[in-house]
């Protein structure tokens, strides 16, 4: 046995320093979970890049219609942009009491993030309505085009998102705060969160640059 073991220490210590070297078991799925959503993150922001890009290139092809700078309401951009980032405090909020189990400043987190969400989502619908209203609807020009793909599919995120932060107050609800729901948790903040990150990109390079050419 003894030898058994001596011949064991060399293997895994070639150099017979004394440091026997232990290999770790498999990553925890926490891990492994937020590992693959990153990556679908990733995949979502190469997306964005490229409406990203074809809004630069667009963005002075009017074909005779109206500029950024004679459609754009700053009031409105700014209150968007507010209820976004504080929706984003407010996200971080819900998760620390998700991993306190905290229910009541979990839920009341929630609630608040998809209130801001809703109102968000509001202003811009109604943005987009009057746009097609006054005759600027996304076939008018290549900018309009534009427009309407990048700050329209960023809305259809945020929708999404809506939808998912009240699916995962319905499972705390039902389920409490299991393993698997506080892993759904983790993967609904990074995503919310990386949503505020893409608005504030909208906001610097459609809307301000937008108003000030």
């Amino acid at each position: 046995m003894a030898m058994t073991a001596t011949a064991g220490h060399a293997h895994a210590d070639p150099h017979h320093i004394g440091l026997v070297i232990e290999h770790p078991g498999p990553a925890s799925k926490r891990i492994v979970t937020a590992y693959g959503f990153w990556v679908f993150l990733l995949s979502d922001i190469v997306m964005f890049s490229c409406f990203f890009a074809a809004y630069a290139v667009l963005s002075g092809q009017t074909a005779g219609g109206p500029k950024g700078s004679e459609i754009f309401e700053q009031r409105n951009v700014a209150i968007e942009t507010v209820c976004l980032l504080l929706s984003s405090f407010t996200c971080g909020m819900a998760s620390i009491a998700a991993d306190v189990r905290n229910r009541f400043w979990f839920y009341l987190g929630m609630a608040v993030t998809c209130l801001l969400g809703l109102i968000f989502l509001t202003i811009e619908f109604r943005e987009f309505a009057d746009l097609i209203a006054r005759g600027y609807g996304p076939s008018r020009s290549a900018f309009l085009t534009a427009f309407f793909s990048l700050v329209g599919c960023h809305g259809l995120h945020v929708s999404a998102g809506v939808l998912w932060l009240l699916t995962m107050m319905a499972q705390v609800f039902a389920k409490g705060f299991r393993a698997d729901v506080l892993r759904r948790m983790m993967c609904f903040a990074l995503f919310w969160h990386a949503l505020d990150i893409v608005w504030v990109g909208v906001f610097s390079v459609v809307y301000l640059l937008g108003s000030a050419a």
